[in-house]
């Protein structure tokens, strides 16, 4: 996936991701805190879509988007401190 990183100022930052398989979505996030969900139709610079999200619903969508719970990445991130600082894994 490619991701573009723009900062448009007076509105926030905005990501725009082009997926492998041709779609174009973005996410903006504002400086007031809500984040919008843009989505794009083939060929258009104009959003089809715009979805404003308040910083807490961003967060629930953030976290159903993982590939792996959080408690699991959690789990694994301490494991390789472990590892690097030489203690021993958790049972």
């Amino acid at each position: 996936m490619d991701i573009d990183r723009t900062t448009i100022p007076g509105a926030g930052v905005l990501h725009s991701f082009h997926t492998r398989h041709g779609i174009r979505f973005a996410l903006l996030t504002q400086s007031s805190g809500p984040r919008r969900l843009l989505a794009y139709a083939a060929g258009s610079d104009e959003p089809a879509v715009d979805i404003e999200l308040e910083p807490d619903e961003a967060d629930h969508v953030a976290e159903l988007m993982h590939s792996r719970p959080f408690a699991d990445r959690l789990a694994r991130l301490e494991q390789r401190l472990d590892l690097l600082t030489g203690r021993r894994a958790h049972p």
